[in-house]
């Protein structure tokens, strides 16, 4: 059931959650990765709080669901404040260069394939089944991104050899679940957008 007023506890989570990125990002352009010698307490600072931003996107679902507090602006928002994190993280972590520029594009380039089947597909009045897929890929690259930021706090030795493997491996899993979520997407659209008007 739907309730009317946009000021749930999940709701509040979510709007938090958006205000915090910019803080986040703030933080983060401030503070120094490591030496190689010693850990950077500020870029494992910064790299706490991404792991809680990502983690307050269980928290807001949890408290829709178990509250029955669903709401429109809830299904609205909470989206966005997930493809701001991911996006703004990738951002930075590209500034910094440790990603490459394709797993941005590839990142971006699906949120908006899906983004513009949903408005076509809603507008036929067409409802297409949330998969699995979605939530993969929302795990595995919030996972690859919180060790990246971690791994750029930590000095040279085994647990950054480690944590570099777990990243970077963790991240192509999550692209290769986006690239496979998008594709499945689009398969699913597909009658929605190849129907005649």
């Amino acid at each position: 059931m739907e309730k009317s007023t946009i000021w749930t506890p999940a709701n509040v989570v979510t709007i938090l959650r958006v205000a915090l990125v910019p803080a986040w990002l703030a933080l983060a352009e401030t503070q120094p990765p490591t030496d190689g010698a010693a850990i950077s307490v500020g870029a494992l600072l910064s790299a706490a709080l991404f792991v809680l931003l990502a983690l307050t996107d269980k928290l807001d679902g949890y408290l829709a669901r178990s509250r029955g507090e669903v709401t429109t602006f809830g299904k609205f928002l909470d989206p966005i404040a997930d493809k701001l994190v991911v996006i703004v993280a990738l951002c930075f972590l590209l500034e910094h260069g440790l990603v490459n520029s394709w797993v941005l594009l590839l990142v971006v380039a699906r949120e908006f394939l899906v983004s513009g089947l949903r408005m076509v597909v809603a507008a036929k009045g067409t409802v297409i089944a949330a998969s699995s897929l979605g939530k993969w890929k929302t795990a595995t690259t919030m996972v690859s991104l919180s060790v990246l930021l971690v791994l750029r706090a930590l000095p040279a030795g085994p647990a950054a050899q480690a944590l570099w493997w777990v990243g970077y491996v963790t991240l192509a899993a999550a692209l290769v679940i986006t690239a496979w979520s998008g594709v499945d997407y689009f398969v699913k659209s597909w009658p929605a957008i190849a129907e005649a008007d």
